[in-house]
């Protein structure tokens, strides 16, 4: 294993009717920013248990979060946050909510020429103003991490942020949310985690043994409920090994002394951005040409995956890796998730070459676990996925 460092401060208060604990977690004489998404919170009941939690506290309100957290919208509620001199934040929603929180969080205390230096320049945040959260759908593990993805549709970008500023201070986690959420979000939330646990582990064999079990056993876990939950939302042990399988996929703990991937993430970064395509199934889309574009060197962890994910016991490791995609395929298809970005857009030509193209111009010469694959090579995998 390499060496690493790891402190993850977030405070998870997980289980039924946890929402109710809100109000001890808020600091005496804060006030709040309360930041949620659509309005879906008004109608599953979740905006009425926070409302009460905080019934004694300070509230100011801003919804409206789109689905990728966009930064004119954000740059909104910045301004609320100054003029009614916010102290705290709190995210109630999914990950888009939670990582436009966390741009807020930075934003409130950043003392550049423009917020949108953060996202541009990829300055760390040391310290934010602090926020908590309260998730409402299980995706994309942003409840216990400090990292943030935020769209500026205007000129079509999607770009990471973070640093240790950036911990949630805690994060309630309540599966009975679970059972208002559409079909199509399951399937998301479903496939990021399941996606960002192959980031951390398909890579190459080191000899990580615990780590890599970790990682196998959430993959497990997730193919384990998946039907459970798209069937019935309602289902509290499929929904709550689901929700904390989400959170454990991206908090850091498989990361941890072995090297990681993200090459798939990056690109997928740009469909969305793009085309506005779910974050989760750009993700889809890209995942199999990349595994096949790379299988070389990704073959043996490929073969390791079949054999302890998928149970397939029989062949080489060449035939073992391959099935593996193809099983990885076939589950994303059960949760009627596309894996072409044809089933998407029939406007992707040209699509290859204009993200080789901004990642050559942003200087990221060399993505995945290697750090060699190139833009040339990323317009490949764009082109396979066609």
């Amino acid at each position: 294993m390499n060496n690493f460092d790891f402190k993850n401060p977030t405070k998870i208060i997980f289980g039924k009717d946890s929402i109710q604990k809100l109000e001890a977690e808020i600091p005496n004489k804060a006030k709040v920013l309360l930041v949620y998404g659509g309005g879906s919170i008004k109608k599953n009941g979740i905006y009425e248990q926070v409302k009460s939690a905080l019934s004694k506290v300070e509230v100011i309100e801003f919804g409206g979060i789109p689905a990728n957290p966009e930064y004119a919208v954000l740059l909104d509620a910045l301004q609320v946050i100054k003029e009614e001199n916010i102290t705290y934040l709190l995210a109630v929603g999914g990950g888009s909510v939670i990582d436009g929180t966390k741009f807020l969080s930075a934003a409130a205390l950043f003392k550049g020429d423009t917020p949108w230096d953060i996202l541009s320049k990829n300055i760390r945040t040391e310290v934010g103003m602090p926020f908590g959260t309260v998730l409402t759908l299980p995706a994309t593990g942003s409840e216990m991490n400090s990292g943030a993805v935020i769209t500026r549709k205007e000129t079509k970008q999607k770009l990471g942020m973070g640093g240790p500023g950036l911990f949630p201070k805690f994060s309630i986690l309540d599966p009975q949310v679970i059972a208002s959420i559409p079909k199509r979000q399951l399937a998301n939330g479903l496939t990021d985690a399941f996606m960002h646990v192959l980031e951390q582990y398909m890579t190459y064999p080191m000899g990580a043994l615990l780590q890599d079990r970790f990682a196998e056993s959430i993959l497990q876990t997730l193919i384990e409920v998946a039907p459970r939950i798209i069937k019935n939302p309602k289902d509290y042990v499929a929904a709550s090994n689901f929700m904390w399988s989400c959170t454990m996929a991206l908090n850091g703990l498989i990361q941890k002394g072995v090297p990681t991937d993200w090459a798939i993430h990056g690109i997928g970064h740009e469909l969305t951005a793009l085309f506005g395509i779910d974050h989760a199934r750009t993700l889809a889309i890209i995942a199999p040409s990349h595994y096949r574009f790379n299988f070389e060197a990704k073959k043996d962890k490929l073969a390791q995956y079949a054999e302890r994910v998928w149970n397939i016991q029989e062949g080489s490791i060449d035939e073992k890796a391959k099935a593996a995609i193809i099983k990885t395929e076939g589950f994303l298809h059960e949760l009627e998730i596309d894996t072409k970005l044809s089933d998407y857009t029939q406007d992707f030509e040209g699509t290859a070459e204009e993200i080789a193209k901004r990642f050559t111009d942003r200087g990221w010469l060399g993505l995945g676990e290697h750090k060699n694959l190139t833009p040339d090579k990323v317009e490949t995998i764009v082109k396979m996925s066609y």
